[in-house]
């Protein structure tokens, strides 16, 4: 079963400054997991991801995996 995003708490980074560049929002869901979505396109897709999921990819990001 899909999460329900309707009433989901979108955030940017810090580092988005508002100027209408590329950016993807998170949303944190009830299961512990993540909703990630195009800050773009607000009605398009979105992907979730289980907590564990999104732990293994924010340590990758901190281990420099992705440079």
């Amino acid at each position: 079963m899909e999460a329900d995003l309707s009433r989901a708490v979108w955030r940017k980074s810090s580092f988005s400054n508002g100027n209408g560049g590329n950016c993807v929002e998170v949303a944190s869901l009830p299961d512990g997991g993540r909703a990630v979505r195009d800050s773009k396109d607000r009605q398009g897709p979105a992907l979730r991801f289980t907590a564990s999921e999104w732990a293994a990819f924010t340590a990758g990001v901190r281990d420099g995996e992705f440079d």
